[in-house]
């Protein structure tokens, strides 16, 4: 074994999921939780990144007690202001929560983990957020994709303002991203100031309308949406539809009221990615109270989502 194959991932633990059919393969990284990789049918639906590199662009991380930034680090909240760690030193925010670069426990101690793997952390008082909560996440895979049930309990003496979000990137493997077409339903669209943080919350316009479908090679987004549209089973559902009909849909559930949307020319190895995001608060969501939920002492909060792919819909 050569000094580079014997060195530790610095994502930490890989748990190898596998359907017991073989169609649905995924990779689960224990530093931030993270969905590394999914499979079905030997195609990529989550963009992948080299092994032994760091996590690129926050890809697959559980963003949790907040997702997206906090101002300056600091929130009020309730009559009480507190500070954050600035975690984003360019913009000055803290972003991305309190676990981005945490390492998970799970409950399988080997590597292949099955169809199924739940990774626990805890998020303990510390500056600026003096709360303590359990979080776990439970990967399962499914006949066409994956189901994610996220779990948080407020552990602490005290009530605990909580919101979550997640970061994967999507694809179809052998296909050129900048082709597939997404399509999404938000129907607003949070504008951000120069530091990415949200500023108003008007209707979509011609650059970030996504309802009827826009190819991505053509967008240039990192745009927070709300009044999302849910179907007749109370999921939102986004997509990327390839120029051969196949169709890669993540759907969030109750809860995940709002989607960020991420493209980018950074994603190492990619000339071009995508990131469709559910969150249950936008941005910022310390200060405005928009989406923020208050556990109280002991109650849990459960929520879920998933990706799946699917053949061109023969009529």
């Amino acid at each position: 074994m050569t000094a580079a194959a014997s060195r530790p991932d610095p994502t930490g633990r890989q748990f190898v999921l596998r359907s017991p059919e073989g169609r649905v393969g995924a990779q689960v990284a224990q530093l931030g939780a993270s969905l590394r990789a999914l499979r079905v049918d030997d195609t990529d639906l989550v963009t992948p990144y080299p092994a032994g590199a760091a996590t690129p662009a926050a890809s697959g991380i559980v963003l949790v007690p907040w997702p997206n930034r906090v101002r300056d680090g600091i929130w009020t909240q309730r009559g009480e202001t507190r500070r954050l760690a600035i975690s984003e030193p360019a913009l000055g925010n803290a972003a991305h929560g309190l676990l981005r670069f945490a390492p998970y426990s799970a409950d399988s101690t080997a590597e292949s983990a099955g169809d199924t793997v739940t990774l626990r952390a805890t998020v303990f008082p510390q500056t600026g957020y003096p709360f303590q909560l359990d979080t776990a996440v439970t990967y399962a895979l499914r006949a066409d994709g994956i189901h994610i049930t996220h779990r948080i309990e407020n552990i602490g003496k005290d009530d605990a303002p909580v919101a979550l979000g997640t970061h994967p990137y999507l694809m179809i493997g052998g296909v050129d991203t900048a082709t597939l077409t997404l399509r999404s339903s938000g129907a607003t669209r949070f504008v951000v100031d120069a530091r990415k943080l949200p500023t108003d919350e008007v209707p979509v316009d011609a650059d970030t309308d996504l309802r009827a479908g826009r190819v991505v090679g053509e967008l240039d987004l990192d745009t927070a949406y709300g009044a999302l549209a849910r179907d007749d089973d109370g999921r939102v559902r986004h997509s990327l539809t390839a120029p051969d009909g196949r169709r890669v849909t993540l759907w969030q559930g109750p809860g995940f009221e709002y989607a960020q949307i991420f493209t980018t020319d950074r994603y190492p190895g990619h000339p071009v990615a995508v990131a469709v995001e559910p969150m249950t608060a936008p941005a910022d969501a310390l200060n405005s109270g928009r989406g923020l939920r208050w556990l109280e002492p002991g109650e849990n909060w459960t929520l879920e989502w998933g990706i799946v792919f699917g053949a061109p819909v023969l009529h």
